[in-house]
């Protein structure tokens, strides 16, 4: 069991955990997660963490098929500028390996943005704190449990 998982169950959240064979090779651990769970690239959505000018952590949970928009994604956090956030900044912050990083069970609770196109789908499929495991929930779910809040932060 992972934090993100234990989390979720502590909680009594429905979700569902899957599982596949993670490839070293794949160039996208966010496609390579549709591909093999047989769902769309807008359905699963991966976690980036960003650094606001005021040198804030902010996760931001986007689907796979659209990129970050760090100028939305600052605005939603309050802040007027971001950048990616440096792996070992990430990986301390969070206690998860890059690949894996999940917005639940965080080492360190983070302000956490969630794309509003999450909202389309009964479930989104996130990273369940490891490499070829994704955790599937409900988005109001997922905003409950990180106090997230939803903007537009996609491009």
């Amino acid at each position: 069991m992972t934090p993100a998982i234990n989390l979720a169950k502590k909680h009594k959240i429905a979700h569902t955990i899957h599982e596949y064979i993670h490839d070293d090779n794949h160039p996208s651990f966010g496609e390579e997660a549709a591909e093999k769970l047989g769902v769309s690239t807008a359905q699963v959505f991966k976690t980036l963490v960003i650094e606001l000018d005021s040198k804030q952590l902010v996760v931001c949970v986007v689907p796979v098929s659209h990129n970050l928009n760090l100028k939305a994604a600052a605005k939603a956090a309050n802040g007027k500028k971001a950048n990616m956030a440096d792996k070992q900044d990430v990986q301390r912050s969070t206690g998860y390996v890059l690949g894996g990083v999940s917005p639940l069970g965080q080492k360190k609770r983070l302000t956490t943005i969630i794309d509003e196109s999450a909202n389309n789908f009964a479930t989104i499929y996130v990273s369940a704190g490891k490499r070829g495991l994704e955790i599937e929930l409900a988005p109001q779910d997922l905003q409950t449990l990180c106090s997230a809040q939803f903007f537009d932060i996609k491009s």
